[in-house]
């Protein structure tokens, strides 16, 4: 028979957000303080960590792009054995948790064991970029829509509605776009894509170590090359910085004859 504490194990799956520790919400870092037991992405920040309590066992999961990797099962398994144990469980997880962070997976081994569990939102990496660059996902006279998608899935590179996303004022973040820019490029411009379609690169959105490159579809893996973008980044379509934009609409108004002058 369970005594009161074994009862009283539970999993908090919680968004950390970009890396930024002030970008967490006050729920996230609350249970955060208050867990037995944290387990992190890779991608987690080490600021964020450091607000955990000093007496919890804390554990690293990473998943490494084509390197070693924890197994999704080992996981879930970690997760349960420490909630079942009596454990208030902080699972951590960069960005949100329901944005490509296999949080399906992770409910389904909770519930089949039975485990008590919540989801904290956290702040993705997309809104911190596009925060980072000045910009708006969506803008009046510009795009009705915008598209989460990644650059890979189970099966590789990940295949999308390049058709739709080739029209011009198409907006989308790319997660895991790094590894599949040439890919991206190829799909997008075959069906109809124009190569000077911006296209900004932001790597490690809200951290100290932060970089950005604005570019263009056409000049877009050798521009992310140059730069040594590696990831983890957030591909920006149709999106420019606004230092940028803002270039442009002087050029615009500087060069482009008024009715008066014709």
């Amino acid at each position: 028979m369970l005594d009161e504490q074994t009862e009283a194990g539970r999993v908090a799956l919680i968004g950390a957000g970009p890396g930024d520790p002030e970008l967490l919400t006050l729920k996230a870092r609350r249970l955060l303080h208050e867990a037995d037991v944290v387990i992190y992405d890779r991608l987690v920040s080490s600021e964020i960590l450091e607000l955990a309590r000093r007496e919890a066992i804390v554990i690293e999961v990473g998943k490494i792009p084509d390197g070693p990797s924890w197994k999704q099962d080992d996981i879930n398994a970690l997760m349960v054995q420490h909630a079942g144990g009596g454990a208030h469980v902080a699972r951590l997880k960069s960005g949100d948790p329901a944005v490509f962070g296999r949080l399906d997976e992770e409910m389904d081994a909770l519930d089949n064991a039975g485990i008590a569990f919540e989801i904290i939102p956290g702040i993705t990496s997309a809104a911190a970029a596009a925060a980072s660059i000045k910009v708006s996902w969506t803008r009046r006279g510009r795009n009705k829509s915008f598209r989460l998608m990644t650059g890979h899935d189970v099966d590789g590179f990940a295949e999308h509605d390049w058709r739709g996303l080739a029209q011009a004022g198409a907006a989308a973040a790319i997660y895991m776009g790094v590894r599949a820019a040439r890919f991206v490029q190829g799909r997008l411009m075959i069906h109809g894509a124009d190569p000077d379609t911006p296209i900004t690169a932001i790597e490690n959105a809200s951290r100290s170590d932060q970089k950005i490159v604005a570019t263009t579809l056409g000049g877009l893996p050798d521009a992310l090359a140059g730069a040594g973008i590696t990831g983890p980044a957030i591909l920006f379509l149709g999106l420019a910085p606004r230092e940028a934009l803002d270039v442009a609409d002087r050029i615009d108004t500087t060069h482009i004859p008024t009715a008066e002058a014709l």
